[in-house]
Protein backbone atom coordinates (compact mmCIF):
# COMPACT_ATOMS: atom_id res chain seq x y z
CA UNK A 1 0.00 0.00 0.00
CA UNK A 2 1.27 3.12 -0.89
CA UNK A 3 1.64 6.17 1.89
CA UNK A 4 -0.32 9.42 1.03
CA UNK A 5 -0.75 13.03 2.48
CA UNK A 6 -3.04 16.11 2.75
CA UNK A 7 -1.42 19.16 3.56
CA UNK A 8 -0.95 23.04 3.33
CA UNK A 9 2.11 24.83 3.12
CA UNK A 10 3.31 28.28 2.00
CA UNK A 11 5.63 28.13 -1.18
CA UNK A 12 9.02 30.12 -0.74
CA UNK A 13 11.42 30.81 -2.78
CA UNK A 14 14.98 29.96 -1.38
CA UNK A 15 17.39 32.60 -1.66
CA UNK A 16 19.98 32.81 -4.59
CA UNK A 17 19.97 33.08 -8.34
CA UNK A 18 18.64 29.84 -8.97
CA UNK A 19 15.05 30.96 -8.46
CA UNK A 20 14.13 27.00 -6.60
CA UNK A 21 10.79 27.20 -5.18
CA UNK A 22 9.61 25.20 -1.86
CA UNK A 23 6.78 23.73 0.16
CA UNK A 24 8.16 22.91 3.88
CA UNK A 25 5.86 19.85 5.09
CA UNK A 26 4.60 20.06 8.65
CA UNK A 27 6.44 18.44 11.04
CA UNK A 28 3.82 15.81 11.73
CA UNK A 29 3.61 14.81 7.86
CA UNK A 30 7.23 15.00 7.93
CA UNK A 31 7.93 12.73 10.62
CA UNK A 32 5.47 9.93 9.74
CA UNK A 33 7.38 9.99 5.96
CA UNK A 34 10.30 9.78 8.34
CA UNK A 35 9.02 6.95 9.57
CA UNK A 36 7.16 4.94 6.79
CA UNK A 37 11.19 5.71 4.69
CA UNK A 38 13.77 4.62 7.41
CA UNK A 39 16.23 3.11 5.94
CA UNK A 40 15.23 3.20 2.57
CA UNK A 41 15.47 6.73 1.76
CA UNK A 42 18.08 7.44 -0.93
CA UNK A 43 21.03 9.98 -1.85
CA UNK A 44 20.97 12.98 0.32
CA UNK A 45 17.64 11.00 2.24
CA UNK A 46 15.55 11.87 -0.39
CA UNK A 47 11.94 10.06 -0.96
CA UNK A 48 10.15 9.38 -4.32
CA UNK A 49 7.16 11.04 -4.28
CA UNK A 50 4.34 11.71 -6.62
CA UNK A 51 2.77 15.44 -6.07
CA UNK A 52 -0.27 17.46 -6.63
CA UNK A 53 -1.31 20.68 -6.40
CA UNK A 54 -4.64 21.98 -8.10
CA UNK A 55 -5.19 19.06 -9.74
CA UNK A 56 -1.44 19.56 -11.56
CA UNK A 57 0.94 16.07 -10.62
CA UNK A 58 4.63 15.65 -11.27
CA UNK A 59 6.97 12.92 -10.13
CA UNK A 60 10.46 14.30 -7.79
CA UNK A 61 11.88 13.90 -4.41
CA UNK A 62 11.34 15.19 -1.45
CA UNK A 63 15.11 16.19 0.60
CA UNK A 64 15.63 16.37 4.04
CA UNK A 65 16.13 19.86 6.19
CA UNK A 66 17.80 19.70 9.06
CA UNK A 67 17.60 22.96 9.39
CA UNK A 68 13.80 22.54 9.60
CA UNK A 69 13.52 19.08 11.28
CA UNK A 70 11.13 17.79 8.09
CA UNK A 71 11.05 17.46 4.28
CA UNK A 72 11.26 20.40 1.25
CA UNK A 73 9.37 19.59 -2.01
CA UNK A 74 10.63 20.97 -4.49
CA UNK A 75 8.01 23.00 -6.88
CA UNK A 76 9.32 23.13 -10.36
CA UNK A 77 7.94 26.26 -12.31
CA UNK A 78 5.50 24.32 -14.89
CA UNK A 79 3.84 23.23 -11.90
CA UNK A 80 3.76 26.59 -10.25
CA UNK A 81 2.73 28.54 -13.64
CA UNK A 82 -0.20 25.72 -14.53
CA UNK A 83 -1.26 25.92 -10.78
CA UNK A 84 -0.90 29.95 -10.89
CA UNK A 85 1.16 29.53 -7.66
CA UNK A 86 3.58 32.07 -6.55
CA UNK A 87 5.93 32.38 -3.13
CA UNK A 88 3.90 33.12 -0.09
CA UNK A 89 0.89 30.97 -0.97
CA UNK A 90 -0.52 28.68 0.95
CA UNK A 91 -0.93 25.65 -1.00
CA UNK A 92 -3.32 22.68 -0.95
CA UNK A 93 -1.08 19.38 -1.72
CA UNK A 94 -1.61 15.55 -2.17
CA UNK A 95 1.67 13.66 -1.70
CA UNK A 96 2.27 9.73 -2.72
CA UNK A 97 5.08 7.98 -1.30
CA UNK A 98 6.41 6.33 -4.03
CA UNK A 99 6.62 2.20 -2.94
CA UNK A 100 9.72 1.67 -0.77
Amino acid sequence: MTASYSFRAELWLYPGEAGWHFLTLPADVAADIHEECAGASKAFGSVRVTAEIAGHSWQTSLFTDQKAGSYLLPVKKAIRDKARIGEGDEVAVQLSIEEV
